[in-house]
Parts: C-alpha cells; structure tokens; sequence
C-alpha cells in the first residue's frame, strides 16, 4: 500500500496558510487512500546538523572511503533522515516563501539527505542521476507579496524552481502543484483562499 509523508517547513502553526491548505489536501486524500500519512515537521528539533563532520563524510564516500568518528557519527545521522524519507513513496510538502526562496530548514533537509548512493549517482563522463525512481511529490506554496505578473518590487520566485529542480534531480519527476500567493496590499484574499483549499481537496482526491 502506498504511503505518504507530508514534509512541513512553516513553524507557524495554526496561523500558516501553508500548512492549512495542506491539511485541505490531506483531509481529502485520507478519505480517499485511508490512513496511510505521517507528518515530518522540520522543525521539530530531530533535524540534524550537516556541517564539517558531515561535508567530511560526504567527500570521503564519494572518494570509495568509509568515513570514521566524528564523520562516521555524523553520516549515521544524515541516513537516519534519509531512510524515514525513503521509506514512503508519496510525498506532500507544505512550503511558505522565505526572502524569495524556501526556509532555511527545508534547504537543510536537503542537504542532509542529498547524498551520494542515496539520492543520486554520480557518473564521470554521464554525470547525476536521480534514484528516487517512481515515486511522485506534492508541493503547496504560499507567499504573502509575491505572486506571478506582479512588478519585481514584489519579489522573485526561488522557492518553486528551486524545490521542483531537486525533486526532479532526485529522480521524482511526477509533480502536482497548488499555489496561494495573495498579495498583502489587498483586503480580501478570501476569495483566492477559498480556491487554493478547492484545489488541494481536489488534488489529495486524485493523488
């Protein structure tokens, strides 16, 4: 049976609109799939580091070595993260815009997780490949001032190219998208709200 994780990266609680559209999603795909859905909240404090210890380890695993103490300890941890990842073959994440892009744990989720012989093989002369093969993802994005067709002063999007760039690299190439971008000059964001939660229903129906 399939089974879905929903990776969060507001720490807004009930005040993210991210997180309440994803809840629309989830509503719908439960009744739908059943209850076969955990939650990984970023910011629950299990997330770990990936600094020199971990680059270590990296580059010592992609040298054909075995990284030993402080990196060994370290690249346990990483494939602790990657292992719950990758024990799930549908994915739902829930993503607010920071400063045009994503927020910073979401990056260190990545980075934590994108290792070699994990999520990617690397060939000399071919270069990367993605392993994560037949999986799919969810995205929701929320932005409060940025949104499509307003003026640059509004902001740039980082957030879903660069999110969508790593599922695909990673091998997940089968994406579904729901966005509400409302922009805070306006008064009434009911309106786009009320659509984006139409949206995500439909989408956790079908998904």
């Amino acid at each position: 049976m399939s089974r879905l994780l929903h990776i969060s990266a507001s720490p807004r609680g009930a005040a993210s609109e991210s997180l309440a559209i994803a809840e629309s999603f989830l509503d719908a795909y439960r009744e739908v799939h059943g209850d076969a859905v955990d939650h990984f909240d970023l910011w629950d404090g299990t997330l770990p580091a990936f600094g020199p210890a971990g680059a270590g380890a990296k580059m010592t695993v992609l040298a054909g070595d075995d990284p030993s103490g402080d990196q060994a300890a370290a690249w346990r941890a990483a494939r602790a993260v990657f292992e719950r990842f990758d024990s799930y073959d549908r994915y739902l994440f829930s993503v607010p815009m920071w400063n045009s892009s994503v927020p910073y744990v979401l990056k260190q989720f990545i980075d934590v997780v994108s290792q070699p012989g994990w999520v990617f093989a690397f060939d000399p002369e071919k270069g990367y490949s993605g392993l994560l093969q037949g999986k799919k993802a969810a995205v929701v994005y929320t932005s409060a001032v940025y949104g499509e067709g307003r003026p640059p002063a509004f902001g740039r999007d980082h957030q879903a190219p660069f999110l969508e760039g790593w599922l695909r690299w990673t091998g997940i190439t089968e994406l579904s998208t729901v966005e509400f971008r409302p922009n805070l000059a306006t008064a009434d964001a009911e309106t786009g709200r009320r659509a984006a939660h139409a949206e995500a229903r439909e989408l956790g129906k079908r998904f």
